[in-house]
């Protein structure tokens, strides 16, 4: 696929998905960009700003297979993954899939599952694939993992793990919207008459993996390669840091470039694809000293900084 099919296709699909969630295209964008990169994607941010919703309508502009999974403290990994059951009529045990077995899989508030539970995505985030009594079966692609979590309410709640929450291929929020956007929320609610809303099917999944296997094609020069390397390094340097981001974090912040280069109708990537989305695609990997943690230093604020102090290499 052309690269400028891409960038067609992906505004074609934001403005869809604009028409339901007001207000917030650079979220838009970047949700975006996770699902072009096949990466896994986690929304923290406070109840009621629409991260099911987008999740939701997303799925359906991508006519891709989409299941939800509601986390709470009682929950199975075999409720994830799936069991056997024993069938009469044949007298042998037969696999039932369990909800993971989708394009799109949401799993919603999932600090809210134990452990256990939680590392029953693990597998199937990072190798596509589950292992269900012994036998492991590969999941259909696309495959992505988009996972809410409120950063309140933390009675009966389990904190992701650093080694899943790396998982991730950004940690997005969404926020609070303006007063203006608040009023057009009410004004569309007002015009449906309804609770439920209707979004066009854009594309499908054979369309959504041409996309995935085109972006793989955009070039990268090597002093941008560098350059995200020169970030990722920084961030294992700072003081407020006691764990910076891994080489899986310079994958990402790679593959995320080239996905905003892609829907920018570019074929190579520039610096300001990664400035784009390096917050989102590395904040999260690190894990703060105690002492600033305390002090409530913000790991986006540590990207920014590093961001604002590293030369930017010319595009040859």
């Amino acid at each position: 696929m052309k690269i400028e099919e891409i960038s067609r296709i992906g505004d074609s699909l934001i403005d869809e998905v604009s028409k339901v969630i007001v207000g917030k295209r650079s979220v838009l964008e970047k949700t975006f960009l996770g699902i072009l990169s096949s990466g896994n994607i986690l929304f923290e941010d406070f109840p009621g700003l629409a991260k099911t919703l987008l999740s939701n309508c997303f799925a359906d502009t991508l006519g891709c297979d989409f299941k939800r999974i509601q986390f709470t403290p009682d929950l199975l990994p075999a409720d994830i993954t799936g069991s056997s059951i024993y069938d009469r009529n044949t007298s042998q045990f037969k696999m039932r899939k369990g909800p993971i077995f989708t394009n799109i899989l949401l799993a919603d508030e999932v600090n809210r599952a134990p452990p256990k539970t939680q590392a029953a995505l693990l597998e199937a985030m990072q190798e596509k694939q589950t292992t269900l009594e012994g036998e492991t079966y590969k999941l259909k692609e696309p495959f992505i993992v988009i996972a809410t979590q409120n950063p309140i309410e933390y009675e009966g709640t389990y904190p992701l793990p650093e080694a899943q929450v790396d998982r991730f291929m950004l940690r997005l929020e969404i926020g609070y919207p303006s007063k203006k956007e608040e009023v057009e929320i009410l004004k569309r609610r007002k015009d449906r008459k309804r609770d439920d809303v209707d979004v066009s099917r854009v594309i499908d999944p054979d369309t959504l993996i041409d996309m995935q296997r085109s972006v793989e094609e955009v070039y990268l020069d090597d002093d941008i390669k560098k350059y995200i390397v020169s970030i990722v390094q920084k961030t294992r340097e700072n003081r407020d840091v006691e764990v910076g981001s891994s080489p899986r974090g310079s994958l990402a912040l790679m593959k995320l470039s080239m996905a905003n280069a892609a829907l920018r109708g570019r074929d190579f990537v520039v610096p300001d694809d990664v400035k784009f989305i390096a917050k989102e695609g590395l904040s999260h990997r690190l894990v703060l000293k105690p002492g600033p943690a305390i002090k409530g230093v913000n790991p986006k604020d540590i990207i920014e900084n590093i961001l604002e102090n590293i030369p930017v290499p010319k595009v040859k």
